[in-house]
């Protein structure tokens, strides 16, 4: 089986729509783009970190935020505490180990984020996961994004 079909259109399209909402909803694309560059870096996605880049950069997040973004929990002032919520999140919906989210993560990140703008978020997570698994899956590298 080519790797190149294991990729529905519709399914690419749903998932594309499933992204797209969940960004707008969140309504902070910077951040946005922390959160899928830093599950992208723990899933081994080089596709994935390789778009989410650029446009992190498009949108204004520093190269000190982008270049320390594997090790958030310790730069310091780098990020601030609604961030580094988000960050966490994204760590323990991207890595469940044990099954589930600690209630103290998924409670620290609703203080920072409304009911509709948490539920984008946890969405946005998700999401950025399964595109993760679908390119990392068809070994697809870097480089294929155009903006």
């Amino acid at each position: 089986m080519s790797r190149t079909n294991l990729l529905d259109r519709e399914v690419g399209r749903a998932m594309s729509t499933l992204s797209a909402a969940a960004k707008q909803g969140l309504g902070d694309p910077a951040l946005a783009e922390l959160v899928v560059i830093r599950a992208s870096q723990l899933n081994h996605c080089a596709f994935c970190l390789d778009m989410h880049l650029t446009i992190a950069r498009e949108h204004g997040v520093s190269a000190r935020q982008l270049d320390l973004l594997s090790v958030w929990e310790e730069a310091g002032d780098v990020y601030d505490e609604r961030e580094r919520a988000a960050l966490a999140l994204t760590e323990a919906v991207t890595v469940l180990t044990g099954g589930f989210v600690p209630d103290e993560v998924y409670e620290r990140a609703a203080r920072h984020f409304d009911a509709p703008r948490l539920a984008h978020l946890v969405a946005l997570i998700t999401a950025i996961n399964s595109w993760n698994r679908v390119m990392v899956a068809r070994r697809i590298p870097p480089g294929g994004y155009t903006p």
